[in-house]
């Protein structure tokens, strides 16, 4: 899928306080905002269909190859994305390309695009703007689930722990698998979805493709391994990022296992509701890139009766500082079918 790349293709009108958005021939009107994060905002929108059509022959309905993707009700998630320069709307336009290499139940799709050029004005310096629509999910994200229940001391039980954690693992193996591999590069419970389903273990979506790359990397010398690094630095989330990345060898093989790691850090996430490491930041004098090279982790009190002790050990096993000797994806799906016939009720 390329870039569509027209001032036609995305008209919009009072978006902040509502109002209508074209995305090429579809419409779609402002419900209200869900988020925003740096030059970027996630609106929930709802398709408004002319007379003549029914949400079966909606314009989406003919554009969006798996029917699975429409919503019963028209309702969608939106984000928009100001671009104020040019390696702003490379990064978007690579987003874009990156999404439609994948089609998995557990990976988010991207189910139409435009970018437009708009004219700056007085109060902001962009001159591109970009809508990306998405399937929505309202219980929002495995982040937001987490926050919410620490408040109230809850912890997902040890079944939908692992479901949750087998769901993520699906999405992965098949950015894992392409060819070449890809790495998400921000595998982190803010980049997760979830929706609570009833008599059902909760449904997990891996989303946010923007730091996706292909996995497999030779470093060949200092200055590419500060360049990496440093790549890292702006697209991989700190308390999540493996070990290589921080502090990368003048010569070594990067792969996907950097995903791996960012997966071990996740799972106890779902656990414990923080990644392992984030105690460091806590601490007089503590380093979080010292805890995480040195892979220092620190168990808290978790729900009683407590998390079984292979799921730490497992935890462990994702989280070797070493990326030669980390496990790939097929080997985490084997382990995690085990645990799941072990303990499921």
């Amino acid at each position: 899928m390329g870039c569509t790349f027209s001032g036609l293709n995305a008209l919009y009108d009072a978006v902040n306080g509502g109002g209508d958005v074209w995305i090429n021939d579809n419409r779609f009107r402002i419900v209200r905002q869900l988020g925003e994060g740096g030059f970027a905002y996630v609106f929930l929108v709802k398709e408004v269909m002319s007379d003549s059509s029914s949400a079966s022959a909606s314009g989406l309905a003919k554009k969006v190859k798996d029917p699975s993707h429409l919503s019963d009700d028209g309702t969608y998630a939106m984000k928009k994305v100001l671009i104020q320069n040019n390696e702003q709307l490379q990064l978007v336009r690579e987003e874009i390309r990156v999404s439609s290499l994948f089609s998995h139940p557990h990976l988010l799709p991207l189910l139409d695009h435009a970018i437009i050029a708009v004219k700056p004005t007085q109060e902001g310096s962009w001159n591109h703007e970009a809508y990306l629509l998405f399937p929505v999910h309202l219980d929002g994200t495995l982040l937001d689930n987490s926050t919410a229940m620490k408040a109230k001391k809850e912890f997902f039980s040890t079944s939908d722990v692992l479901q949750i954690f087998r769901q993520l693992c699906a999405g992965l193996k098949h950015m894992h698998s392409l060819e070449p591999p890809y790495a998400h590069n921000d595998v982190k419970p803010g980049n997760v979805l979830l929706t609570r389903r009833k008599g059902q273990p909760p449904l997990s979506i891996l989303m946010d493709f923007g730091s996706a790359r292909p996995a497999r990397k030779q470093i060949h010398s200092r200055s590419e391994a500060l360049q990496l690094q440093e790549w890292a630095s702006e697209h991989c989330s700190a308390p999540f990022r493996a070990p290589e990345l921080w502090d990368c060898p003048s010569h070594a093989d990067i792969d996907e296992r950097t995903d791996i790691w960012s997966l071990g850090c996740t799972l106890y996430a779902i656990m414990y509701g923080v990644s392992p490491f984030e105690y460091a930041l806590g601490e007089s004098g503590g380093s979080l890139q010292l805890a995480i090279v040195n892979a220092q982790i620190k168990w808290p009190a978790g729900p009683k009766p407590p998390y079984p002790e292979a799921l730490h050990q497992f935890v462990t096993w994702m989280l070797q500082p070493q990326a030669a000797v980390r496990p790939f994806i097929d080997d985490i799906i084997i382990h995690v079918d085990k645990l799941i016939s072990k303990f499921s009720q």
